[in-house]
């Protein structure tokens, strides 16, 4: 930009390497433009650094938006999930970022650190939600090292105290980044293999781009606080005919995230979490965010090298009911309700080896003492239509511990589902059980299930008690010394208490 009255001249939207570039250089050429923005931060250089000087008054490089695509909002509505209010985003262009951007509109005081600073980012700093009040470090400033995108950009950035531009090495820097607490870093990905390597910058051996910012800023989100790094791609390209989600990279593709950096993996059919996962977990974990045409392929491909056991009961037809997922509060804390993955068998044994004999008996009506990995495989992998599984998590982080589970099964004769649910002993009497009868209920009406019946032992007189405040028919069988219960799924859903 032009100098100001003490002869410094900005950098404007590009300070990422122009500015260190200036500092090595041993003869600085400038050209000066008019209609260059004054950015703000580490930004300036003085004229008497400027060995020579051409002027101009030319329009700068516009960026024009694309509306996100179907896929592309269902990826932002994803990752939207795991950002929360108040952390601090680090985000690039393209139809992914400014869908994930879109889906943030009811977040609130979140932050800004980020190599580039996009129209997106300036939607929500006009609708309020970025603010940058909650960030402990350069609190209220957005920090990016270079602008791209309109005209209305280019003039919001212009001498505003709220942006400030810094050097990529500043920016970029890990440990700065790291300074940021709950920093969540999202970025793109050309193909993720089964193991969590990704590649970002090639397709095979073709260099397509170059790694940019992405393993500075997953590291740095991954030393940060609570910080999330997240690779977000669509499950396909090539108008479906190719998968994103893959056996192994191709031949000659360059791995930029790796196995060991990886944590968060997001496609328009979920998200993955790998960090400190097993093989088996995250090729379990990718395929279910894989897309549905693929994954048999995939299952076959694991099966042969043997990333899984050869009797995985994995479904490759049936999604992940994503949109399931929420929060809700039981007493005075909020857990996670969702519907089981195949990646819960661990912690379904887990739940399984906490109950104490007596839920263990009401449960399975015999004294059980395992639950070995075939039993526990296909308990979790539902199909999400004929056999359904919700489960309650504590909301910690990366290791939800399930505390519930609702489940049914289909009886395709009669179209009714048997229905059966376990809270653990400590847990018990703040209305988790009737929360998952409700949920339960209202998924399989989805499903077009008539209605639901359960057997219940004498001695499980709280199951019962429940049954009958919700109005179900609780009738006894004295030939083989159980309750038989039964209701029809047309009728209204009785109000949770």
């Amino acid at each position: 930009s032009p100098p100001d009255e003490h002869g410094y001249c900005s950098f404007g939207v590009s300070v990422d390497v122009a500015r260190p570039a200036a500092g090595l250089a041993k003869y600085v050429v400038a050209e000066v433009n008019r209609q260059m923005p004054r950015t703000l931060g580490e930004s300036t250089i003085h004229v008497s650094e400027i060995d020579a000087a051409i002027e101009t008054d030319r329009w700068i490089y516009q960026h024009p938006r694309k509306a996100p695509n179907e896929v592309q909002q269902r990826i932002g509505a994803h990752v939207a999930t795991l950002v929360d209010d108040g952390a601090t985003l680090q985000l690039g262009i393209g139809g992914v970022a400014d869908a994930v951007l879109s889906s943030l509109t009811q977040h609130r005081d979140l932050g800004i650190h980020t190599e580039m600073f996009s129209d997106g980012v300036l939607d929500l700093v006009e609708a309020g939600v970025v603010t940058g009040a909650q960030k402990k470090y350069q609190p209220g400033l957005i920090v990016a090292s270079f602008v791209m995108g309109s005209q209305r950009l280019y003039d919001f950035v212009d001498d505003n105290p709220m942006v400030a531009l810094y050097p990529s090495s500043y920016t970029n820097d890990p440990f700065v980044i790291a300074r940021h607490e709950e920093m969540t870093a999202i970025n793109s990905a050309i193909e993720v293999d089964l193991t969590g390597q990704v590649c970002a910058d090639s397709l095979g051996p073709k260099l397509w781009s170059g790694i940019g910012g992405q393993v500075d800023f997953i590291r740095g989100a991954a030393m940060s606080r609570g910080g999330k790094p997240i690779i977000a791609l669509p499950s396909t390209a090539k108008d479906g005919a190719v998968s994103r989600i893959v056996p192994h990279l191709d031949e000659g593709a360059g791995v930029v995230t790796s196995r060991g950096d990886v944590h968060y993996v997001v496609t328009e059919f979920g998200v993955a979490y790998l960090h400190g996962k097993t093989i088996r977990e995250r090729a379990l974990a990718l395929m279910g965010i894989a897309h549905p045409d693929f994954r048999q392929e995939l299952l076959d491909y694991v099966k042969e090298r043997k990333y899984v056991y050869g009797d995985e009961p994995v479904n490759p037809h049936r999604s992940y009911p994503a949109p399931e997922e929420h929060f809700y509060e039981f007493g005075d804390e909020r857990w996670l309700v969702r519907p089981l993955k195949p990646t819960d068998e661990r912690r379904l044994q887990e739940f399984f080896y906490s109950h104490k004999p007596e839920t263990v008996y009401n449960r399975y009506f015999a004294v059980k003492k395992s639950l070995g990995h075939r039993e526990a495989s296909e308990l979790c992998c539902v199909d999400y239509r004929d056999r359904m599984a919700y489960g309650v998590f504590e909301n910690r982080e990366h290791g939800h511990r399930i505390i519930a589970v609702g489940r049914y099964y289909l009886d395709n004769r009669r179209n009714r589902a048997e229905i059966a649910v376990v809270v653990h002993e400590e847990r018990r009497r703040r209305g988790i059980a009737r929360h998952l009868i409700s949920q339960l209920r209202l998924y399989a009406k989805k499903q077009g299930i008539t209605g639901f019946y359960s057997e219940v032992l004498p001695s499980n007189k709280p199951v019962l008690e429940m049954h009958r405040r919700l109005g179900h028919d609780v009738i006894w069988s004295p030939d083989e010394g159980i309750y038989r219960i039964q209701y029809s799924l047309a009728d209204e859903p009785p109000v949770e208490a």
